[in-house]
């Protein structure tokens, strides 16, 4: 009986260690990537839907955020992300999306998302109610993602706390994203973040 206690009692502690294990894993995967021009990001948050990653520094003085999007993507389909300022879905959303255009490179731009049905063009800066600046995409064949690369000035007086939302879909035509799929991880795919932490 002492023996089948202490069985168990190392079965547990292995189990414990192996969790503990796959959790600094996971935590260390996101801190530790190495982007192409060696940016850096103070943090990070692997997003529990669609595959996605966030990097960011968030600068206080400025109330500003350096992004780097990281999202699965083959083919010809599309990724974005963005922060809905005003509430907690994708209508009102000031996003950033990139794709591969019709010459092959990839292209990416700040879009509003103004229904569940936008157009996904790009958007002028006045039509911005964020101020969204370095926009640039890459990809990592490698890892079958893209990254797309964003600094988001953030409205005033509404601190570091916000909405965000993150996408994918499968196709673009005339270049522009086509409509991603609306159920499973695709309608999930919202949360909220804290950029101070």
């Amino acid at each position: 009986m002492a023996a089948s206690r202490s069985l168990t009692l190392v079965v547990s502690l292995l189990l414990v260690a192996a969790m503990a294990s796959t959790a600094v894993a996971q935590s260390s995967s996101c801190a530790s990537y190495t982007f192409s021009s060696n940016q850096q990001y103070g943090s990070c948050a692997a997003l529990p839907r669609l595959g996605a990653t966030l990097h960011y520094n968030y600068t206080a003085a400025t109330n500003t955020v350096a992004v780097a999007f990281r999202a699965p993507q083959t083919g010809k389909g599309w990724v974005a992300w963005g922060i809905n300022p005003t509430g907690s879905g994708m209508v009102g959303t000031q996003a950033v999306v990139a794709f591969h255009g019709s010459k092959g490179s990839l292209v990416a731009y700040p879009t509003v998302l103004d229904s569940y049905a936008p157009s996904m063009a790009t958007a002028a800066a006045k039509d911005l109610a964020l101020p969204i600046t370095d926009v640039s995409a890459e990809e990592n064949a490698k890892a079958k993602e893209v990254v797309v690369y964003a600094t988001v000035a953030l409205p005033a007086g509404k601190g570091s706390k916000f909405n965000h939302v993150w996408q994918q879909g499968g196709s673009v035509s005339g270049d522009v994203p086509a409509a991603h799929p609306t159920s499973g991880d695709n309608v999930l795919s919202v949360g909220t973040i804290d950029f101070s932490k």
